[in-house]
């Protein structure tokens, strides 16, 4: 692609979006870009949506970019209905029309999955979403949150701030369970009940009905506000048909380039929520939903677009708070050979490790900050550590690197 009068198209508003418009301009390419998102507002970020809008500490969360500089069109409001390839480039058909590329980022993120029955059901994706729920955050409004995940927990702490009187149904039998395993899981079901909040674990939903929830064992629950959060699917449905190789997300290589039959296509590339990229660190296909993929790997995208070596292989990053705590996990412990614990949950800050011979898998940190970044910076360059130092928690994690 010509860096001068090539064209590109970045299909989705979100964070993975904006910056591979920032990233293509900052790499000298000066040709054209068009941005279409679905949504009407500028590109904002969404994890304060679950915590300052929900809050009411925030309205806008508006992404600080300089359109007038990075000189990129903006289609907001309107959506991608299908993609053509040629044998170089392509087009974009949308609701305001056709687009012809030379290059393309593919950056549309993912849907929240919804759970049957007639029932006015809420999700936290948009701004709009999350507007919509705090206005029902009231004093004394009894919401029922599906799901001890990451977003369930954050939206259960802003309800119960608000002063509503809050359930959390969780089909596992511990919160964050998928996440992190019921063992772990299990050590936060305790700030549950110290915020006010009851959380029912085992419990499966049959359907949001009106005014409620109906669980699986035939128990109602009365509710002002039903809240889903159990999880997205990546938004691709508009590529059926395009020849792009898709299963979960859009399938791509370690540089983000999408593939056709399973060869790669050097002007297309995905990013962000949407994308199941080949980790050479992991030795498998990775679809990590975070904000910190979203941010950087839009980095090589831009790169791999322009015809520049690039690859893309982070530590997996992922921050939430709850309760009043910062919880953090990078990582993959999937496979790991062991847990080792660093502090006492139940008397303050603490941290987990996994661990396979003397390497760091995964740290998940409770308001132990420095053990997630130091862990992390050790992962990244795959140092040994010695496995006993790690279990003591007054030895900084830096300080347990072999030498």
């Amino acid at each position: 692609m010509d860096r001068e009068t090539g064209r590109v198209v970045v299909v989705g508003g979100g964070l993975a979006g904006v910056r591979a418009v920032e990233a293509l301009r900052a790499r000298g390419f000066g040709g054209g870009l068009t941005l279409v998102s679905a949504e009407a507002h500028r590109p904002y970020d969404r994890p304060p949506l679950s915590k300052a809008v929900l809050a009411g500490d925030a309205d806008d969360t508006a992404v600080d970019a300089d359109w007038d500089a990075l000189r990129c069109d903006l289609l907001l409001g309107e959506r991608a209905t299908a993609l053509r390839l040629d044998g170089r480039g392509g087009a974009v058909a949308t609701t305001a029309g056709e687009l012809p590329f030379d290059g393309l980022v593919v950056a549309t993120g993912a849907t929240p999955v919804t759970l049957p029955g007639p029932g006015r059901q809420h999700v936290l994706r948009t701004l709009e979403d999350a507007r919509d729920l705090r206005a029902r955050l009231v004093p004394g409004a009894r919401v029922v949150i599906v799901g001890a995940g990451w977003i369930g927990a954050e939206v259960a702490t802003a309800a119960a701030r608000k002063g509503g009187r809050v359930t959390v149904v969780e089909a596992g039998p511990a919160p964050l369970g998928h996440a992190l395993g019921a063992e772990l899981g299990a050590r936060t079901a305790p700030w549950y009940a110290e915020a006010g909040v009851e959380l029912r674990t085992g419990a499966g939903v049959a359907s949001v009905e009106d005014g409620g929830l109906l669980l699986a064992d035939g128990t109602r629950i009365d509710a002002d506000a039903v809240v889903t959060g159990v999880g997205v699917r990546p938004n691709v449905g508009w590529l059926s048909g395009s020849g792009l190789d898709v299963e979960r997300g859009v399938l791509t290589d370690s540089a983000l380039r999408a593939s056709v039959d399973g060869t790669a296509r050097p002007d297309v590339v995905a990013v962000g929520d949407c994308a199941a990229w080949w980790s050479r660190r992991y030795g498998r296909r990775l679809l990590v939903e975070h904000w910190d993929t979203a941010l950087n790997a839009p980095e090589t995208a831009a790169a791999t677009l322009l015809g520049e070596a690039a690859e893309y292989d982070a530590v997996p990053y992922f921050w939430s708070e709850q309760f009043g705590r910062m919880v953090q996990y990078a990582g993959r412990h999937e496979g790991a050979e062991r847990r080792v614990d660093r502090g006492d949950p139940a008397a303050g800050p603490w941290s987990a490790l996994w661990l396979t011979g003397d390497r760091i898998d995964a740290v998940l940190a409770v308001d132990r900050p420095r053990d997630l970044v130091q862990a992390r910076k050790i992962m990244t360059t795959g140092a040994a550590v010695d496995s006993e130092k790690v279990t003591d928690p007054n030895i900084p994690l830096r300080q347990c690197v072999r030498a």
